[in-house]
This record gives C-alpha cells, sequence and structure tokens, in this order.
C-alpha cells in the first residue's frame, strides 16, 4: 500500500498526465474529411487516379507538448511498477506527437513505422496461409442489415450487459464501427450479415468498450490512455471475442490477412491504385473491399496499423490460454507486455481488477471446427 504521501503524488502526477494527452487522437486525425468524395471520384475515374484526401488541422504545439510530457516527475513515484507503467506511457504519447504532427505528408509513414512496426515475413506467411483456404468453407453470414438495423442489435447487446454507452450513425468513417470514449460509431453505408453483425458486437462493445468502462473505474486515469502500442492486444483480444463467441468467419480471417498484404505493398509500392489492383487482381477482393482495405492503410500518410490484427490474435489466443491473470488486459487499455506490471499493481491495491468481462470470454461457445483450425494454425 502506498503512504498518504506517495498517494498524494500518483494522483497529482495521473491527473497531469490526462489533462496534458486530452486531444491527441491518432484514428481520429487520420480519418480523411472527404473520404465519401474521393471514393466516388475515383470510381468515377475507373481508379486511374490516387485519392487526395484531407485531414483535420492540429493546433499541438508538439515541442512544448514533449517538454510538458517529460518534465512529469515520475522519479518521484518510489514505486517500481509504477514508475515503468508510467515512463512507458510517456514514451507512447512522445511517439503519437509525431505521428500527429505529420499526419497528411510522407513523414507520416515512418513515424507509424516507428510506432507500430512493419510486418515480418512470419506475419505475411500467416496472412498468406489464411488466404488459401478455399472460398467455399465460407459460411453464409445471414441477412444483411443496414445502419439502422445494425444500431438496434447493438443496443440489444449492450442493454444486456448493462453497459454505459452512446451509439451514433457516422456517414464520414472508413470503418464499419469505432469505439470513442463511450460513444459507439457506426458507419451509416454499412451492410453486414447477422453473423458479422455478431462479431462487430463482441469486437467492438465487448472488448473496445469494455476495457474503456474498467478504465474508468480505476482509481488512477493512466488504463484510460493505453499502455505503449496496445494496439496489437487490445485489437488481438476483440479478435479473440469474435472467435470465442463463435462469429469468426474464414471471410472475416481473410479480410485480417488482406490488410497484412495490403500494408506490405504500401510500404513497397506506395501507390494507391497498384495496392487497390494487387487485391483485386491477385486476391479476387471485391471493388468495395478493396478500396476500403486500402484507404485504411494509405490513410494519414501511410498507417502500418491494420497488420497487427492477425499478429496481436495469435499473440492474444496463446495468452489466454496460458496466462492465469488474462482478464487483467480488460482492466483499462493495457498492453500484453505490460500485464506483469498491471497485475502487480492490482495486486498492491494500487488498480483495480477488471469490473467488466467480455461476454465471449466469461461464457466462451463451441467453435466451428474450419474456424477453429485456421486460428490454431496461426503461427
Amino acid at each position: 500500500m502506498l503512504t498518504v504521501e506517495q498517494n498524494a503524488k500518483l494522483q497529482s502526477l495521473d491527473l497531469a498526465l490526462h489533462a496534458m494527452v486530452q486531444g491527441i487522437d491518432i484514428l481520429d486525425s487520420v480519418a480523411p474529411i472527404n473520404y465519401q468524395e474521393e471514393r466516388a471520384r475515383f470510381f468515377a475515374g475507373n481508379a486511374t487516379e490516387n485519392p487526395n484526401f484531407l485531414y483535420k488541422e492540429n493546433q499541438f504545439n508538439v515541442f512544448a507538448k514533449k517538454r510538458e510530457l517529460y518534465q512529469l516527475p515520475v522519479e518521484t513515484l518510489e514505486d517500481d511498477d509504477l514508475t515503468q507503467l508510467y515512463s512507458e506511457v510517456i514514451e507512447s504519447y512522445a511517439d503519437k506527437l509525431d505521428q500527429f504532427r505529420s499526419v497528411g505528408s510522407e513523414q507520416f509513414m515512418y513515424d507509424s513505422l516507428r510506432y507500430y512496426g512493419e510486418p515480418s515475413d512470419k506475419d505475411i506467411r500467416n496472412a498468406q496461409f489464411v488466404l488459401h483456404v478455399p472460398d467455399s468453407l465460407s459460411k453464409s453470414s445471414g441477412n444483411l442489415l443496414n445502419a439502422d438495423a445494425i444500431v438496434a442489435q447493438m443496443h440489444e447487446f449492450a442493454q444486456t450487459h448493462s453497459y454505459r454507452y452512446e451509439l451514433v450513425v457516422d456517414g464520414s468513417m472508413i470503418a464499419n464501427a469505432l469505439v470513442s470514449g463511450t460513444k459507439v460509431k457506426i458507419n451509416a453505408a454499412a451492410s453486414l450479415g447477422e453473423k458479422e453483425v455478431a462479431a462487430l458486437a463482441h469486437h467492438e462493445l465487448g472488448v473496445h468498450l469494455v476495457t474503456t468502462l474498467n478504465a474508468q473505474t480505476q482509481p488512477l486515469k493512466v488504463l484510460s490512455l493505453g499502455s505503449p502500442v496496445n494496439t496489437t492486444s487490445q485489437e488481438g483480444i476483440a479478435i479473440l471475442c469474435e472467435f470465442l463467441s463463435g462469429n469468426l468467419t474464414v471471410s472475416r480471417l481473410k479480410i485480417l490477412a488482406l490488410r497484412v498484404l495490403a500494408v506490405k505493398s504500401m510500404l513497397d509500392e506506395r501507390d494507391f491504385k497498384r495496392t487497390y489492383q494487387m487485391l483485386l487482381e491477385q486476391y479476387n477482393a471485391t471493388e468495395q473491399l478493396a478500396f476500403t482495405i486500402t484507404a485504411r492503410v494509405y490513410r494519414g500518410g501511410g498507417f502500418t496499423k491494420d497488420y497487427l490484427y492477425l499478429k496481436g490474435f495469435h499473440q492474444i489466443l496463446h495468452a489466454y490460454e496460458t496466462r492465469d491473470d488474462f482478464v487483467n488486459l480488460l482492466s483499462g487499455k493495457v498492453s500484453l507486455e505490460q500485464l506483469d506490471v498491471v497485475t502487480s499493481l492490482i495486486n498492491k491495491s494500487i488498480l483495480k481488477a477488471p469490473s467488466y468481462i467480455s461476454p465471449a470470454i466469461e461464457k466462451p461457445q463451441k467453435l466451428g471446427e474450419i474456424e477453429r483450425f485456421l486460428s490454431l494454425s496461426i503461427k
């Protein structure tokens, strides 16, 4: 247990860090403000001219903000676990600021590479393995649901599990859905099968919203901010919950695999048209899917994050099967690399164990043989 004086220092630093990083949202900053218009122009021109995506301007003085972050007195915390946690989160936000500053420029790709990395040879092999599975093994996802029907399903899921949330329909999104705080955004153009919607609920609400809500119950705000590159772990848990709920399909795994190859193409080709054509001609993606995946990896100037979904799923599936403290990954925006530290802080009663547990983790469903084989074959 911390002394009163130690706790006061911790609370002061925690609040200061939280205040400093407000507004630093990479996903929001790389969302093109003219996405719909550029998609329409791309198809009207028969895919012969690359989109020209535009982005919101940011008002941050990056140098001044970094100086503020590095002046936080982390060394006064007097607990090795806390010192490690806060030091790594501060370093993470310093890297995010570089990305934030370079959105829309060629430099952004290099900042993204430094933060997220790039697909390894193993990642590429895993993606190609998944893509060699015959499409005939993909099961039907059921009747297609529009955005209003998806919202209704999401409402039902959230209310069943007593989540605090706000659902909105957004016409400017690339993704089908995303969670920002407790706000769940649904793409106005989304059209998904019933099984895909169920997977989306377990992914967005059962993980991303759950970890947000758990972070908000913590005595410290640091777990709301996110561990360094927690994307790999958080997206890995989200895919795991699609899997454990029985809603992870071959088609979904193939989309994750295509994202890996699209990131590789983006880094090699640096040409939107070529990546788009590669997905069409080599992997038989539909025009709409090829455009969406390509836009995701070229947004901001070159965003490498999307290869992490398949990699994260493999890492998290292993952790799920081997770690006794696995559920502590749900206590906030925690990365697998920081699980030991977070578990130690929970054991010392400095942090709290998660209040909400993802439904798919709490009550796993019987899994399909094909999906189970594929998932366990990813190395």
